[in-house]
C-alpha cells in the first residue's frame, strides 16, 4: 500500500473548496465548510479522497484536527495489473 503525507495550511469558511496553492511552506487548501462541530475536517477529507481517488477511510488526519496547520496521510492500494 502507497501511502503520502500531506502538509497543509487550511481555510475553513472559503467561497469554494479548492487547492490555493502555497501558504508558510504548506500546500493551502481552502474549505467551503465552516470549522463548526468537525465539517471543515469531513469536507477536507472528502476533498482529498475525491481528488486522490480513494475511498474516504484510507484519509486520516494525522495531526493538527483543531488548527489550520494540518498534518494528512493518505493510503493508496497498488495498483492492480
Amino acid at each position: 500500500m502507497t501511502r503520502i503525507v500531506l502538509e497543509l495550511h487550511v481555510q475553513p469558511g472559503a467561497k469554494r473548496t479548492e487547492w490555493a496553492g502555497e501558504h508558510g511552506g504548506r500546500i493551502k487548501v481552502r474549505l467551503a465548510a465552516p470549522p463548526v462541530e468537525g465539517r471543515a475536517n469531513e469536507a477536507l477529507i472528502e476533498f482529498l479522497a475525491g481528488h486522490y481517488g480513494v475511498p474516504r477511510r484510507n484519509v486520516r488526519i494525522e495531526a493538527g484536527s483543531a488548527s489550520r496547520r494540518e498534518t494528512v496521510s493518505i493510503s493508496k492500494p497498488p495498483q492492480e495489473r
